[in-house]
């Protein structure tokens, strides 16, 4: 028999995955290090007022405005936010850029995001056949391409409750499904019959081991075919995009990439209708997320009219702004004002202000993305991480150590040491040296 090669899953780390709240006790006060946020009282304490007010139906027509400079753990903070609402609550993160750059118009780009930071909690009952496997028989038979090669053609499974039992016959998509997943005796499935899928609920099988990755489940109850609910959480971009042919491609629907194309209003009409059947049959409720636009100052005056109007719709999302520019141009005007915002698009948000991180607390937070990168990090290391974040800035620190842990491994190490650190700083400059670099090469090119 052929040796199987272990295949590990690759899994991406986001700049903000290790963030699970605000980190407020149950007075509201904030904790100095907790959820994955460190520091930023002030501005937790002030985010978890506005949470309150979220809840209790009191923000309607006000948005959020979060102002600091770079690397002062605004888009955290906007990640925070949306996670004490909610674990499926949508949140949609840009950049005023992105606008621009975009294949369709602007208020197309902003519909599309507008509604895509709008949840759709749908509950559907089907019937399943749910159980403990006692008994799997899968039948083989050969590729009908690949002559070295075996497939399954159908399988019997014996499913078990507390109450009866009941022998199943598969055809070979089923039976496929039941390898793929790696189903034997001992283990507890569920079985749609409409989606034609099957799927791995845990395991009734005790193991000897302390640490392990198998979910331990109780034989169920009850009937083996049952009426089950099912959640399902759709933006209302994603019911628009499955109603328009016009919307996005298949590729683009699973992978997020493709062209962006616009999708006709009568579209979006005849899916908010279908959403208001369901809301009013009590098959659905809405869900308001968090659209998140950073880089606020580049947004012009047609964008800001835009969304000004949409924070009075009743449909709307929570709008959350941050910027790290005081008094500048709006643009496409010639008026100076405050974050490059229009006055009357001020005067409806609530501004809650960051600052730069102290020494510590940049020890805490490289620490914790180390944590979450499965990085280890030696003393003097993280000292000289901090001293960078310091001197130059608290995100490039952080860039910093996943190029310093693969120095490390040519090593043959498992840790980071300060040698790491440094030949990494060497390696990769900062904007400030950059700059300076550059600077010095223009001068080498001037002619006289």
């Amino acid at each position: 028999m052929a040796e199987l090669r272990e295949i590990t899953e690759w899994e991406r780390i986001s700049a903000h995955s290790h963030i699970y709240g605000l980190g407020l006790d149950e007075n509201g006060k904030a904790k100095r290090k907790a959820d994955g946020l460190v520091g930023q009282v002030k501005a937790r304490e002030a985010a978890g007022i506005v949470v309150e007010m979220i809840k209790s139906g009191k923000f309607a027509g006000n948005a959020i405005l979060l102002a600091g400079p770079p690397g002062s753990g605004k888009t955290a903070l906007a990640t925070a936010i949306a996670r004490e609402l909610g674990e499926d609550v949508p949140f949609v993160p840009i950049a005023g850029s992105e606008i621009y750059s975009a294949e369709v118009k602007k208020t197309e780009f902003l519909t599309q995001a507008l509604r895509k930071a709008i949840g759709v909690r749908i509950r559907e009952i089907r019937k399943i056949y749910e159980g403990k496997v006692e008994e799997i028989d899968i039948e083989w038979t050969q590729h009908p391409y690949n002559p070295y090669q075996r497939i399954p053609a159908g399988a019997t499974v014996k499913l078990v409750t507390t109450d009866e039992n009941k022998k199943l016959k598969m055809d070979s998509s089923f039976a496929m499904q039941l390898v793929q997943q790696g189903i034997s005796a001992g283990d507890v499935i569920q079985i749609d019959i409409e989606r034609q899928r099957l799927s791995k609920i845990g395991t009734t099988k005790k193991n000897e081991y302390d640490l392990s990755t198998a979910h331990i489940v109780e034989i169920p109850e009850g009937s083996i075919i049952k009426e089950k609910e099912f959640v399902y959480t759709p933006t209302l971009h994603d019911l628009d995009v499955v109603n328009s042919r016009s919307g996005v491609d298949f590729f683009s629907l699973f992978f997020g990439s493709g062209e962006r194309k616009e999708i006709d209003e009568s579209v979006r009409r005849e899916v908010d209708r279908q959403v208001k059947k369901w809301i009013e049959d009590g098959m659905a409720e809405l869900i308001p997320g968090v659209l998140f636009i950073d880089e606020a100052s580049m947004l012009d005056i047609e964008v800001f009219a835009f969304l000004n109007r949409a924070m009075e719709q009743e449909l709307s999302p929570i709008i959350i702004f941050a910027t790290n520019r005081g008094i500048t141009r709006i643009r496409g005007t010639d008026i100076k004002s405050p974050h490059g915002m229009p006055l009357d698009l001020l005067d409806r948000l609530l501004v809650i202000t960051t600052h730069k991180y102290p020494a510590d607390e940049i020890r805490d937070i490289i620490l914790i993305r180390a944590q979450k990168e499965g990085i280890n990090i030696g003393d003097e290391a993280l000292s000289k991480l901090v001293e960078i974040g310091e001197e130059r800035s608290l995100r490039y620190a952080i860039q910093l150590l996943v190029p310093a842990w693969r120095l490390a491994r040519r090593r043959k190490s498992e840790t980071i040491e300060r040698e790491d650190v440094e030949k990494a700083f060497e390696l990769f400059v900062d904007v400030k040296r950059s700059v300076e670099y550059l600077r010095e090469m223009e001068k080498e090119m001037m002619v006289d």
